[in-house]
C-alpha cells in the first residue's frame, strides 16, 4: 500500500524528528576529521592555486562557443586538482561531482534562462541547490542522476513564489489570494493564471507532465504538504521573533522535512517508509543548516529561527551547533540503513553536511565562544579567517565570476527543449519514463 503524505503524517514526522533533535542536546561534539596548522596551510595553498587558475581563465573572457567549452574543460580539471588536495576527495567522489551534479546544474541554468531571461543568477543558484539535492536522492535510490521535468519545475517554483511574497509593493491581501490560488493549482484545479501566476502554473504543469496525478499520488501529496508548511513558516516573520522555541522547531521541521520529501518523490515518483523517513530528516537537517547560514540576514529581517532566538536571549550558539552536528550523525545513520546508494555517495553527502555547518560557524563567528571557535576550526580544512577573506574576495569579483557562469551555459550539442516555452505547457511524458528536458 502506498503511504499517504497527508498533513497528519507530516505532524507525526515532525514529532518524531523533534524527539531525535532533543535527544542530541547536551552531547559532546561528535568525532570527525581533525586538521592542524600544517594541514590548513597545505589546503589553503591548494585553494588559492585553484582560485588563481580559474580567475586566469576568466580574464581571457571566452567569446566563441569553442572558447567557452574549452574554459569548461580547464575549470573542471582545476576543480578536480583542488578537490583532491584541499578536500581529500577520492577520484570516485570527484567524478560524482563532475559527471553528475555539475551537468544537472548547468542544464537547469540553460533551461531557466530560456524559460525566463529575467531570472537572476541568485535565483538560478537557489534552484540549482535544490536540483542537486534531488539528484543526490536519485543516486541514493539507485536512479540515474539527471534533470527531469519535475525536478526542474519544483526547483524553480519556490524562487518565483518567494520573490512574489517578498515584494513590498504587493498587499497582504493579494499575497493571501496568490497563496490560496497556488494551493488550488497544486490540488489540480486548472484555473486561468493571472499575470504573476503564469510561470508558477507552467512549472506545476511540468510536474504533471512527468507524473500523472492518478498514477503518482505521493508526488502531489508532497506538493500540498510543502505549500502548507511554507504558509505556516510565514509566521516566523510575521510574529517578529515572538514564537517560542517549540513552535519555531515545529515550523522548521515541517518546512524543511516536506521540502526534501518532495525532492525524493520527484527522484523516482514513489517512496517506501524508510526512504520517506530519511528524506524528511535530511530536509530538517538542511533547513537548520540554512538557518545557521542565514542568521545575520534573519536577524535583520526579524525572522525567528532557533539561532536568532538564542542570539536575542544572549546565548552563544555553541550548544545549538553541537546539537546540529549530532543530529547530522543521526541522519547519517538513517542514510546508511538504506540498502541503495554507494559508500562514495554517502561519504560525500556527509562531508557536505559538515562543510555547510562548519562554514556557517566561520561566517557567524561573533555569535560563538572563543573556546568553541577554536574547537570548530580544528574540524575545518581551512582556517576561519581564510574562509572569511576568500568569501569577501568572491563577492568583490562577482562580475568576473559571471563570466564563469555564462561559460558553463554553453552546451556541447544542439539541444531541443521538450517544453513549449511560449505557452508554458509541458509535453506529457509517458508514465514511468525518465524524459529529459533536452535530448
Amino acid at each position: 500500500m502506498v503511504e499517504e503524505f497527508s498533513w497528519p503524517w507530516v505532524e507525526n514526522q515532525v514529532a518524531q524528528t523533534v524527539n531525535v533533535w532533543r535527544g542530541c542536546a547536551a552531547l559532546p561534539l561528535p568525532p570527525g576529521p581533525r586538521f592542524d596548522s600544517l594541514d590548513h596551510r597545505m589546503r589553503e595553498k591548494a585553494s588559492d592555486d585553484g582560485q588563481r587558475a580559474v580567475e586566469k581563465e576568466l580574464k581571457r573572457a571566452p567569446r566563441s562557443r569553442s572558447e567557452r567549452l574549452a574554459t569548461q574543460d580547464r575549470v573542471t580539471a582545476s576543480f578536480a586538482r583542488f578537490a583532491g588536495t584541499a578536500l581529500d576527495l577520492e577520484p570516485d567522489a570527484i567524478g560524482l561531482i563532475s559527471n553528475d551534479f555539475l551537468p544537472a546544474g548547468t542544464e537547469l541554468a540553460r533551461w531557466a534562462r530560456k524559460f525566463d531571461p529575467a531570472l537572476t543568477q541568485a535565483d538560478i543558484t537557489q534552484a540549482c541547490r535544490n536540483a542537486w539535492t534531488a539528484c543526490g536522492l536519485q543516486l541514493l535510490l539507485s536512479e540515474r542522476a539527471e534533470l527531469t521535468p519535475s525536478i526542474l519545475g519544483y526547483s524553480l517554483l519556490y524562487p518565483y513564489t518567494d520573490n512574489y511574497l517578498d515584494r513590498r509593493d504587493v498587499t497582504a491581501v493579494a499575497k493571501i489570494q496568490f497563496s490560496t490560488r497556488l494551493r488550488d493549482r497544486l490540488r489540480g484545479h486548472k484555473s486561468t493564471p493571472e499575470r504573476q501566476e503564469a510561470a508558477p502554473w507552467a512549472l506545476v504543469g511540468l510536474i504533471e507532465g512527468q507524473y500523472p496525478r492518478a498514477s503518482y499520488p505521493q508526488v502531489f501529496d508532497c506538493l500540498q504538504a510543502i505549500h502548507r508548511a511554507q504558509e505556516e513558516s510565514l509566521a516566523q516573520l510575521r510574529r517578529d521573533g515572538l514564537c517560542d522555541a517549540a513552535e519555531i522547531l515545529r515550523i522548521t521541521c515541517a518546512k524543511g522535512g516536506t521540502s526534501v520529501l518532495a525532492d525524493a518523490c520527484f527522484a523516482r515518483g514513489f517512496l517506501d517508509e524508510n526512504e520517506s523517513n530519511f528524506a524528511f530528516a535530511w530536509g530538517v537537517l538542511l533547513q537548520l543548516g540554512d538557518d545557521l547560514q542565514d542568521v545575520r540576514e534573519d536577524l535583520q529581517r526579524g525572522s525567528a529561527t532557533l539561532f536568532t532566538r538564542a542570539i536575542a536571549l544572549g546565548i552563544p550558539l555553541d550548544g545549538l551547533v553541537t546539537q546540529l552536528l549530532n543530529f547530522s550523525e543521526q541522519v547519517g545513520t538513517a542514510m546508511d540503513a538504506l540498502p541503495t546508494g554507494t559508500s562514495t555517495l554517502k561519504n560525500l553527502m556527509r562531508m557536505s553536511w559538515r562543510s555547510l555547518i562548519i562554514g556557517a560557524v566561520a561566517s557567524a563567528s561573533d555569535f560563538f565562544s572563543p573556546a568553541f571557535l577554536r574547537e570548530a576550526e580544528s574540524r575545518s580544512p581551512f582556517r576561519f579567517d581564510f574562509l572569511r577573506k576568500r568569501q569577501k574576495r568572491l563577492t568583490a569579483r562577482r562580475g568576473l565570476y559571471q563570466v564563469l557562469f555564462d561559460a558553463f551555459l554553453e552546451t556541447r550539442a544542439e539541444t531541443r527543449s521538450d517544453i513549449q516555452l511560449e505557452t508554458g505547457e509541458a509535453v506529457p511524458a509517458k508514465p514511468a519514463t525518465r524524459a529529459r528536458l533536452f535530448q
